[in-house]
């Protein structure tokens, strides 16, 4: 079995107090966003490429991973709107309603904080064709801002 499949990234584990509460949190967001728990365990699931553990899984090695931003792919604004939504329903706080921001034009995004505190967003729009080389970070002081990043900092294009 080949694990190198050209991706930049292969996955991303989060290691949460609750996992009840965030299988919650997590399927209520993937429902509205069209993706599927890919598989679980009793101390562990799995959505695409993010994997999420209890902190007595064996995966966890008994250590919180800390807060993390997770910008999720969402089609259309609507279903940015369902993501936010779904999420305030299942036990997600707000942290940035759903609305356009600045990051580049047609960029409409949400902001939610997971029942660990992680940022997760849902965002859709055009994406800026500037290379990844020549973007800069720049920061940014309100909530829902910075890819709603609490400290801040965000990546975007330069003028």
């Amino acid at each position: 079995m080949e694990l190198h499949r050209g991706r930049l990234i292969d996955h991303v584990q989060l290691v949460v107090r609750d996992l009840k509460a965030s299988r919650r949190f997590y399927e209520a967001v993937f429902k509205v966003l069209g993706i599927p728990i890919g598989g679980e365990a009793e101390d562990y699931f799995w959505a695409d490429e993010l994997f999420i553990s209890s902190l007595d899984s064996r995966a966890a090695k008994g250590q919180l991973t800390g807060r993390h931003h997770l910008a999720l792919q969402a089609r259309d604004k609507a279903m940015v709107d369902a993501f936010y939504k779904a999420g305030l329903d299942a036990g997600g706080a707000d942290n940035g309603a759903p609305g356009e921001r600045p990051y580049h034009p047609g960029y409409y995004a949400a902001f939610l904080l997971d029942p660990d505190g992680n940022n997760i967003e849902a965002f859709t729009g055009r994406q800026s064709e500037v290379p990844l080389r020549s973007r800069s970070i720049s920061s940014a002081g309100s909530r829902g801002a910075g890819c709603g990043d609490p400290s801040g900092v965000l990546v975007k294009t330069k003028s």
